[in-house]
């Protein structure tokens, strides 16, 4: 007797429940093929970012062997046909970007001042 009550002697909390041991072998055999499908598949896109990356890497190779060829060879004074192309298209991209700059202005202009 606690403060008046009667305590009631065994253990505490929820009883198990009584199940039947075959449909919870099936459950966990059930469990663990969800959990081999989710690592399948974890697997998977394990693999494919990894051969993302790589391809990646070859092509970022690939540009860098490109750019040290270019250094080379305008160590050697010569200028590779691609810079001189990349030059001139950068010179008309600007000269494109400046002219639309000029047009918007000039109709702004035009539309402010009646």
């Amino acid at each position: 007797v606690v403060g008046g009550k009667v305590k009631k002697p065994g253990k505490r909390g929820r009883k198990p429940a009584k199940i039947d041991l075959k449909a919870k072998l099936e459950r966990s055999r059930q469990s663990a093929r969800e959990c081999r499908a989710r690592k399948k598949l974890r697997y998977q896109y394990l693999e494919e970012l990894v051969s993302s990356r790589e391809r990646a890497i070859c092509a970022l190779r690939e540009e860098l062997e490109m750019y040290k060829q270019w250094c080379m060879a305008m160590d050697q004074g010569k200028i590779p046909s691609e810079i001189k192309a990349l030059l001139t298209g950068e010179e008309q991209g600007k000269a494109q970007q400046n002219s639309a700059k000029l047009a918007k202005a000039g109709k702004t202009e035009s539309n402010s001042n009646p």
